[in-house]
């Protein structure tokens, strides 16, 4: 009876004060289930628990579906009512972001991962349903993830806030799913706030998105309110799968990850075929074939099964050792019954934002390169190459989609590999033409050739979308980071949404900070890449005592060269222990110096032995220490600290 209790409440208290047609009707029919779950929980006829989600149904009751919305409108919430109300997860075993399972997930309140759930749901029409959900991040950085999850569905539930209303990766977000003909099921969230207004977000999202909300479903992911309107709305409107049961098999890999026993874990959809434990089966684009060991269900957690036929998802287990054998937006065929072409794929993600990987402890190298080898089969859009520094030794020059990005990128291999790194600035691609007209790529200071015509610099289309007493602010710091105004629209009475192009390296500073800090946390962006415009970009050079240190090396437009200079070379100063000479620190141009500073130098007393005597020998013992003053200036050397190069790229991160 202990179990009742709560099924009651969730089941019964979200229609209590309904005031729609099928209230009552709604109200009967979980009364029923209720009942029957108190005689035999097992017997409900819409809620069932255990094995019995692994019940193989026709493809034209398979639903495969995504949830798309901006970051914080309630996507992980929603999915963990779905799976409590379809029993695929005991009441007992419940907990809030039940899909994010990396602890960094809980901890922030975001998804970063892209998760999967097969549940079963029984309709109205007493026909049982196997919907395969999949949950998707809202941040702009993992836009990657949700066209893979896209690519695996034939429908999407666009999650709102029904306070909030349309944001920018709202926008993004419906972008995408149209690019994949997905049907689009609007949702609107959290009608259970004070200050939600539905009937001012139907109609933003009918103007500025252009989808009939007509029958927008009004829904409380935390009150379980319309979670069965939704459930019903997948089963009508979402369109099956094909039946292509018949045809050679082909699956589309869309995540994967390494589990250290078993080795590659595949998840896929089975677009054509099936798929049998046992079978010998091959990955088109590196041609490695393999024997399955294992294939089963997300439900959400691994459950074997013996087959998977077209429409269903699932993963496979097949002692594969080698990351680079399945890659995703590879195609799974059969050894036996190869299928003729491959699936489309995936659009290569671009990596816009780049910095240098460095482990504090040499001996750690191996660990990084292999860490990062085994994190790139789990997110797909990070690259890396070797790089070597004269102050921080052996490491990797990575690529990232975003800040964000890079920053999960760095604590993940913190946590779950146990390493310890430093991080240099992050930088962005410049493209370079050289005098004899060839242009070539560049994201590393130290690697910018001195034979250059011009630099080019990547530039981003960004909506700002924020209410309107904070238009001022924004823009205001748009101009600041040399952004071009482009136009501004009022989505509502009350929200703009202001749009300029803006350079790539103005933005992964701290622009996002910033723009959540001045508008109170109220304004929203959305950046996509626009291309590349030559720029009075110039090298700033930091030089210590004559030598240029090329790690602190960074491309920065002519205008910021002076302040970026002078706060480094201020920096530098207060860090680097005093020698028994003079050094200088200077920031340079060319061979132009724009800021300097200068470490004085410790002055033995060479006079302490001499008390009284003729003022010449006084002289003899000052001349002869000058000289070897300027003796050991000019083969003496100065060793940065490490904890130096640590502050100065904390201090480049804020300031470039």
């Amino acid at each position: 009876m202990a179990v009742v209790a709560p099924l009651h409440s969730a089941f019964l208290s979200p229609w209590s004060g309904a005031s729609s047609a099928n209230a009552a009707p709604l109200r009967e029919r979980f009364s029923v289930i209720a009942a029957a779950v108190t005689s035999s929980p097992s017997s409900s006829p819409a809620i069932r628990t255990g094995r019995d989600r692994l019940d193989k149904v026709p493809v034209p009751q398979i639903r495969n579906f995504s949830i798309i919305a901006h970051i914080d409108h309630g996507k992980s919430t929603l999915a963990d009512k779905l799976l409590q109300l379809t029993g695929t997860v005991e009441v007992r075993d419940m907990k809030e972001q039940f899909l994010d399972n990396m602890d960094l997930e809980r901890e922030r309140g975001i998804t970063i991962k892209l998760q999967t759930a097969r549940m079963r749901y029984i309709s109205e029409d007493s026909l049982p349903y196997c919907l395969n959900l999949i949950d998707t991040p809202g941040h702009v950085d993992f836009s990657y993830e949700v066209s893979r999850s896209l690519a695996a569905c034939e429908g999407a539930l666009l999650v709102v806030d029904a306070s909030q209303g349309v944001e920018a990766q709202t926008l993004a977000n419906v972008y995408l799913a149209l690019e994949n003909n997905l049907e689009i099921i609007p949702v609107l969230n959290k009608i259970d706030l004070p200050g939600a207004d539905p009937d001012r977000v139907r109609q933003e999202i009918e103007e500025i998105v252009g989808l009939d909300c007509t029958d927008a479903i009004l829904c409380s992911a935390k009150e379980g309110i319309g979670i069965y309107e939704i459930l019903e709305a997948v089963v009508k409107k979402i369109p099956p799968p094909k039946d292509t049961t018949a045809d050679p098999l082909r699956a589309l890999i869309f995540d994967s990850y390494y589990d250290p026993y078993r080795g590659v874990i595949v998840y896929f959809r089975v677009v054509d075929g099936s798929l049998r434990r046992g079978e010998s089966v091959k990955f088109m684009a590196s041609g490695k074939e393999y024997q399955v060991d294992e294939i089963g269900v997300l439900s959400p957690s691994q459950m074997p099964v013996q087959q998977l036929y077209a429409g269903e998802v699932g993963y496979l287990a097949a002692s594969i050792r080698s990351v680079a054998d399945a890659r995703v937006g590879d195609t799974i065929t059969s050894s036996s019954r190869k299928a003729e072409k491959a699936l489309p794929g995936y659009q290569q993600a671009t990596p816009m934002v780049f910095c240098g990987l460095f482990p504090i402890d040499a001996d750690q190298f191996p660990e990084l390169r292999e860490a990062l080898g085994k994190l790139q089969l789990n997110d797909a859009a990070l690259r890396f190459e070797p790089e070597s520094s004269s102050a921080m030794g052996f490491g990797f020059r990575c690529g990232f989609l975003g800040l964000l990005h890079m920053e999960i990128v760095q604590e993940r291999l913190e946590r779950e590999y146990n390493l310890n790194l430093i991080t240099t600035a992050p930088s962005v691609v410049y493209k370079i033409e050289r005098l004899d007209g060839e242009t070539v790529e560049c994201s590393n200071p130290s690697e910018l050739p001195e034979n250059r015509k011009c630099i080019s610099e990547p530039y981003v289309k960004i909506d700002l979308i924020t209410p309107k007493e904070y238009i001022g602010t924004l823009m205001e710091l748009a101009q600041e980071r040399r952004g071009e105004f482009r136009e501004m629209n009022y989505i509502t009475e009350n929200r703009a949404c202001v749009v300029y192009d803006l350079p790539l390296a103005e933005m992964v500073g701290d622009f996002f900070d910033q723009l959540k800090s001045r508008s109170k946390g109220y304004a929203s962006m959305e950046y996509s890449i626009t291309g590349y415009r030559v720029s009075d970009l110039v090298k700033l050079d930091i030089r210590i005592n004559g030598e240029p240190v090329e790690p602190l090396s960074a491309i920065v437009h002519k205008d910021k060269a002076y302040t970026i200079g002078r706060a480094l070379t201020e920096k530098l100063k207060s860090l680097i222990p005093r020698q028994l000479f003079k050094i200088p620190i200077q920031a340079c141009l060319g061979s132009r110096v724009i800021a300097s500073e200068q470490i004085s130098a410790m002055r033995k007393d060479v006079l302490a032995k001499c008390y009284g005597g003729d003022i010449t020998r006084k002289k003899k013992l000052l001349k002869k220490q000058a000289e070897g003053k300027k003796r050991m200036k000019s083969v003496g050397r100065v060793e940065v600290p490490q904890d130096a190069f640590m502050a100065v790229l904390r201090l480049e991160k804020d300031v470039v």
